[in-house]
Parts: C-alpha cells; sequence; structure tokens
C-alpha cells in the first residue's frame, strides 16, 4: 500500500524540497528583498564564502554545537534512565522535567537575561557574589550561558527519547544481571549502555542537527555579542539577508547550512554502523 505514502511525501516536497530549491536558486541572484531579482552567477557565493564573518560564525555554531552535545548528553542519558525505572513519582518528575520544552525560546531568553542581569538580577537579589557577574557582556562567559540556556531547554526531550529506549530492553537482561551479581553502576555499564547504542547516534544527530538552527534564544539573548562572540551561522545568515539587505550570499550561507547538518548526519549515521533497520538488541 506505497500509496498511503503519498500524502506524507508530498507535504515533504511543498515544504521541504521547493523551498530548498528556492533558497538555491536565490543563491545565484542578486536581491535586496524588496526590488526585482537580478542573475549574479556566482558572485553571491564569492561574497559569501571571502566574508570572514561566515568563517567566524561557522566556528562558533561548531563550539555551541560540541560544547551542548558534551552537557546535554550524560544529563539526558542519566535523566531517560531514572525515568524508565520503576520508582515512586516517575509521572510527576516526567512532567517537570519536560516544562523547560514547553516555553517558547524568546521567553526563556528574556527569562535568563533578567536573572543573569548583574544590576537586578538573581546574583543581585540573593547577594550572591559569584552570580553577580556580567555573564552576557564577556564572551567566554556569554557563550558558556548560551550552552547552558540552549541545554536546559532540550535536555527534556531526548531524555524522553532515552527514556524510550531504556524501556525496550527485555528485563530478562537485568534479571540475569542480578543473578550474576552485577551492581547497579555494571548493570549500567554493560547493559543499558550498549543496548542504547543507536537511541545515542538518534539523539546525537538531533542534537547536533538542531545545533545549527538556534536563532531565536541566541537572537534574543545575546544578539550575537558581546562583539561577535556568539554569532552563530544562522544568525549570520540573518544579519545578511535581513540587516544587510543582501538576499543572495544569505541565502548562499542557507545552502551551506543544509549542506553542513546533511554532512553531519551522515558521518553520525556512520559511525553509528548499521541501518535504520537494525534491531536495538544487535548490541547484546
Amino acid at each position: 500500500m506505497s500509496w498511503m505514502v503519498l500524502p506524507a511525501l508530498a507535504m515533504f516536497v511543498a515544504f521541504g524540497v521547493v523551498p530548498l530549491l528556492g533558497v538555491l536558486g536565490l543563491s545565484f541572484t542578486q536581491w535586496d528583498g524588496i526590488g526585482d531579482i537580478h542573475p549574479a552567477g556566482l558572485d553571491s557565493w564569492r561574497h559569501a564564502l571571502t566574508e570572514p564573518g561566515l568563517f567566524h560564525a561557522l566556528g562558533v555554531t561548531f563550539l555551541v554545537m560540541a560544547l551542548s552535545w558534551l552537557f546535554q548528553t550524560p544529563i539526558s542519558l542519566l535523566i531517560g534512565v531514572l525515568l524508565a525505572s520503576h520508582k515512586r513519582y516517575r509521572g510527576f518528575l516526567a512532567v517537570l522535567y519536560f516544562i523547560p520544552l514547553l516555553l517558547s525560546s524568546a521567553a526563556i531568553a528574556i527569562t535568563y537575561s533578567a536573572l543573569l542581569n548583574p544590576n537586578f538580577g538573581l546574583g543581585a537579589g540573593l547577594n550572591i557574589p559569584l552570580l553577580n557577574q556580567d555573564w552576557l557582556g564577556q564572551s567566554n562567559l556569554a557563550l558558556c550561558v548560551v550552552v547552558f540556556v540552549v541545554s536546559w531547554q532540550f535536555i527534556p526531550f531526548h531524555s524522553l527519547i532515552y527514556q524510550g529506549g531504556v524501556r525496550q530492553i527485555p528485563r530478562s537482561m537485568y534479571e540475569a544481571a542480578e543473578i550474576d551479581g552485577a551492581g547497579r553502576i555494571g548493570t549500567f555499564f554493560h547493559i543499558t549502555l550498549p543496548q542504547l547504542k543507536y537511541t545515542i547516534i538518534t539523539s546525537s544527530t538531533l542534537m547536533v542537527v538542531g545545533s545549527l538552527t538556534f536563532f531565536d534564544l541566541i537572537f534574543v539573548l545575546t544578539s550575537g555579542g558581546p562583539g561577535d562572540a556568539t554569532r552563530v551561522l544562522a544568525l549570520e545568515m540573518y544579519q545578511t539577508g535581513f540587516k544587510a539587505n543582501l538576499m543572495g550570499p544569505a541565502s548562499a550561507i542557507a545552502v551551506i547550512l543544509v549542506l553542513v547538518g546533511l554532512g553531519l548526519a551522515l558521518l553520525l549515521r556512520r559511525i553509528g554502523g548499521g541501518s535504520a533497520s537494525d534491531s536495538q538488541l544487535e548490541g547484546a
């Protein structure tokens, strides 16, 4: 019944392939977003690739990606394992952990911006010198704040993925480990973690590719500052297209974003080995 996939395929083509082809076409034009569109050949690509800010933004993007992955993965994994176990208040904790994901990125950015304000924020209100710093005014601290806020928002989503992965592990494997005298730590590293191999790859792929699209939270929280310390590639694309009115180079940056995301997704799939149809039990 292959015809049943036609609605999904039509939606993908209409809202995925067609806009992508449109952006690709715009990357070979000269347009200010208002007037007429004029063919420009490779001029827009040449402008985008010779702009120093592009490679800086790409480096910041990869840095945010790596740091957020290192921060989110272990915490999401541990929370997912905790929620999957048969503990009291598991349902309440699951709802509590999931709350950050229900909030908008703009609202989260505004809230953290107020909490970290050195004049009337959390540090000043509680008179805690450690918290009373110019978090968003120093390059290294601003980058750390961005990574923390992004992780705080999306850890619940990845915890949910790990929770589902843990629940697919047969209970008989844990019972056999208990008979052999394995403790909780040994069980985690020798059963739970190997069995979550493909879940980790899936979560990491979503995490890494999703990092390329961070815009609204960073735009509201730091606007790419201080200086250009948190100016990621998506923000560079926005600044080029809607501030400098260079839609051609901005479209070229958008295509680069897609290519980088596709390349990273294929790389993670290759690192994980196997195919999407492989059973999670193959780690046994």
